[in-house]
């Protein structure tokens, strides 16, 4: 069961390759990026120095590194924190100390706050028995790990290709089933086969004498229908998902995995209907396939979680989600960047993310050709527009996790220095018109490095000196970030989830969490009609429509939603009356557009007529 009814995401390779050694003591979950396992490796030998334990180096030269730097960084990560825990329930109740601020933190709402407040009233040998029970019901938070599973480049050693299961998904997957956690993997990004395959040939995410698995999987996705084909194969393998992870399409950090115009409240609604039948379907499934293996399937489903994350910010909006919906916990990323207590961001960049007039913007800087959150004022983003203007474009690639362009033979990164000096050369060859070839040069000159960039924080903030090389540290919150400037500490930034006190910006005024997500939904709208033009296919006008019909049922869901319930947009009849005006805002934009009148009559013609379909 968990202590707190929140849990801090993945947040890029570095903001939160630390986190359970800052938080985990304290009762709090937080999530491990698995994708930089140079950094993995160089945080292994700076915890190790910190803590007095042995470091002994796993270098490139090894054949297996990357899994056994995971392992050992993972089994050190929880060497500390059980160390923590344990030192913590020692100390006493009557000091200022990690103890009491266990209980501090805990929601006032719950029951073990509620007991340990009882404690004030008591003396002598009651309160000494009474404080035992209370360490007995403290947890620690978990040590969950992600693996994103489109990252998964496949490599060499000595110049030959490795197997399969040496490429950077797999590699990463076993060195988390090796190490002594008793944790969970979140997978992201989408379905992975192979990786999903070899799930099954690790004894720790299996159950044994109706115990539950040592290892869990935690499935990431953005819609109800990814999540049962995702969900199924694995349980046909014998692999029962324990977990769904439901994250906002656009209203997110990092990579944004928009859907077709459905939003937050509607998916996490479909959850609600059909996690039982879900549930049913894929027990039966999960059975045949562990008879087929030889193994005594349970006798009962096991339990499955729902949990969700993107663009919350409020208390209410908070406690809504977990009460409405039935999660078990509810992610807050962007604003935890703003807590050094709790993740890991360079003085700089902590810097530019409280300034008022910071800039985050979805881009396509990702060379994974996905669209990506990035501050635009970030060491990495000015890096990258220096070197464009000095005519040395590109990145140097060190750690080659995204190298999967074969245009020119062997693999490369399209934000590497390599491969964009011999694209932009192609360009210029090519008798593009003027106009043309600035526009395609434009798109290659966008691509950055996240690989590497997205741990340099990291390395900055711990003096992790890498030879002939400056750290540009990059940065990628999601769009709530602009309701939240100042540096926090964890204290208060719980308070806030909490309900006891609110660190938000007064000066910007924020919307409820659900108009937030439609209205970047709209802009994505407006902005892939406005690129499409006058020339836009008839599948392209029935993606419109479709996107548009989504969206338009998804805001008579919540209108619906704050007719029924008050609560759903906050405790006040004045805010929910706000929101319903929001909502209609954003419904009287969608009908309207805002499309220029240079686009014709043709396209909208043609997006009407698939509406009318």
């Amino acid at each position: 069961m968990r202590t707190h009814s929140f849990h801090i995401p993945v947040m890029g390779t570095g903001f939160t390759i630390d986190s359970p050694i800052k938080v985990a003591r304290l009762g709090i979950t937080s999530v491990i990026s698995l994708v930089d396992d140079e950094l993995i490796e160089q945080m292994r030998r700076h915890y190790s120095i910190e803590f007095g334990e042995p470091y002994h180096p796993i270098t490139s030269k090894v054949k297996d590194h990357r899994a056994l730097r995971i392992t050992a960084y993972l089994n050190l990560v929880e060497q500390i924190v059980q160390r923590q825990f344990a030192q913590m329930k020692q100390q006493s109740f009557d000091e200022d100390n990690d103890l009491r601020a266990y209980f501090e933190l805990l929601d006032d709402a719950s029951l073990l706050k509620g007991e340990y407040l009882r404690r004030a009233s008591m003396n002598g040998s009651e309160r000494t028995v009474h404080e035992a029970f209370l360490k007995g019901r403290m947890r620690m938070g978990a040590i969950d790990v992600n693996i994103m599973v489109k990252a998964d480049r496949e490599n060499t050693f000595n110049g030959e290709k490795l197997p399969r299961e040496y490429s950077d998904a797999l590699a990463a997957l076993r060195g988390f089933a090796q190490s002594s956690l008793r944790s969970s993997v979140v997978f992201s990004a989408g379905m992975n086969p192979s990786l999903f395959s070899y799930c099954a040939t690790f004894e720790d995410f299996y159950a044994h004498d109706d115990e539950p698995s040592r290892k869990s999987i935690i499935l990431k996705v953005s819609d109800f229908r990814s999540a049962a084909v995702q969900s199924k194969v694995l349980a046909m393998k014998g692999v029962w998902v324990s977990e769904y992870r439901i994250e906002s399409g656009l209203n997110c950090g990092g990579h944004a995995f928009a859907t077709t115009g459905l939003l937050l409240g509607p998916i996490l609604e479909e959850f609600k209907a059909k996690r039982r039948e879900l549930q049913k379907t894929l027990f039966q499934i999960y059975q045949e396939a562990l008879v087929k293996q030889n193994r005594t399937p349970p006798r009962e489903p096991p339990r499955v979680v729902i949990t969700a994350q993107g663009g919350v910010g409020t208390a209410s909006e908070h406690r809504f989600m977990l009460s409405h919906y039935e999660l078990e916990s509810v992610g807050w990323g962007t604003p935890f960047l703003l807590v050094p207590e709790a993740t890991t961001v360079d003085d700089t960049t902590l810097a530019a993310l409280v300034d008022e007039n910071k800039d985050v913007y979805l881009s396509d800087s990702s060379p994974l050709g996905l669209p990506f959150y990035t501050l635009r004022n970030s060491s990495s983003e000015e890096c990258r527009r220096a070197r464009i203007n000095a005519g040395k474009p590109g990145s140097a690639c060190l750690n080659k996790h995204l190298a999967f362009n074969t245009e020119y033979g062997e693999p490369l990164c399209v934000a590497s220095r390599h491969y964009q000096r011999k694209k932009l050369a192609e360009l210029k060859n090519a008798g593009l018109t003027d106009e043309a070839c600035a526009q395609a040069s434009a798109a290659v000159l966008e691509k950055a490095c996240i690989c590497r960039h997205l741990g340099d924080g990291a390395r900055a903030k711990y003096g992790i000196k890498v030879p002939k090389t400056t750290l540009t540290p990059a940065m990628c919150p999601g769009p709530n970030i602009a309701f939240f400037s100042r540096v926090c500490s964890l204290s208060d930034m719980v308070g806030h989830i909490y309900a006891r006190n609110d660190v938000r910006d007064k000066s910007q005024r924020r919307p409820h969490v659900f108009v937030n997500e439609l209205k970047l939904y709209i802009d994505k709208l407006d902005g892939m009609i406005t690129k499409a033009g006058p020339s836009a296919t008839e599948k392209e006008c029935e993606y419109f429509a479709e996107f548009k019909q989504n969206l338009f049922a998804g805001i008579d869901y919540y209108m619906a939603l704050t007719r029924v319930s008050s609560a759903s947009a906050s405790e006040t009849e004045t805010a929910t009356e706000r929101m319903r005006a929001d909502l209609q805002a954003q419904k009287d934009r969608l009908v309207e557009g805002r499309r220029s009148p240079d686009l014709g009559a043709a396209l909208r013609s043609g997006i009407d007529a698939a509406l009318s379909k």
